[in-house]
């Protein structure tokens, strides 16, 4: 449901796009708490319920740069797409990436969406605007178990 506060983790190691993505998505006064992993490693951690993240809620969307530090947005994905109870969460790669293999990668591991980061700001601003639309106001999501 739409009114249903939603957990978004951003997985995002360059501090300006995490910072304009989160702030994107607070103009928009949507309820949703935002979790910024920065590396693969953590977001793995994250994903499993691990050591600090022990105590989190698995997210309602995924937002993954495909370079990360650590262990990259690949791993994470294949991580994700391929455990029974992850795969279910809808994964947005986000990232600079055009790269023809990178795009064919995601969705050939089931990557729900693949968007190129906007290289200015107002389109950048659009991208995140649209995501937040259709993922959080739109998509209805099973609940988690």
């Amino acid at each position: 449901m739409k009114n249903e506060p939603r957990i978004l983790l951003l997985v995002e190691d360059n501090e300006g796009d995490a910072e304009l993505t989160i702030e994107a998505l607070k103009n928009n006064d949507i309820r949703s708490e935002i979790k910024v992993i920065k590396n693969g490693e953590e977001a793995l951690q994250f994903l499993k319920l691990e050591g600090d993240y022990a105590h989190e809620t698995l997210p309602d969307l995924i937002l993954l740069d495909i370079n990360l530090p650590k262990i990259d947005g690949k791993e994470v994905l294949h991580f994700v797409k391929n455990d029974e109870v992850l795969k279910k969460i809808p994964v947005v790669i986000l990232t600079t990436s055009s790269l023809q293999k990178d795009i064919a990668y995601s969705y050939n591991n089931h990557a729900n969406c693949y968007i190129v980061k906007p290289g200015n700001l107002k389109d950048f601003t659009t991208a995140i605007n649209s995501i937040e639309r259709f993922w959080i106001q739109c998509v209805t999501y099973p609940k988690n178990n």
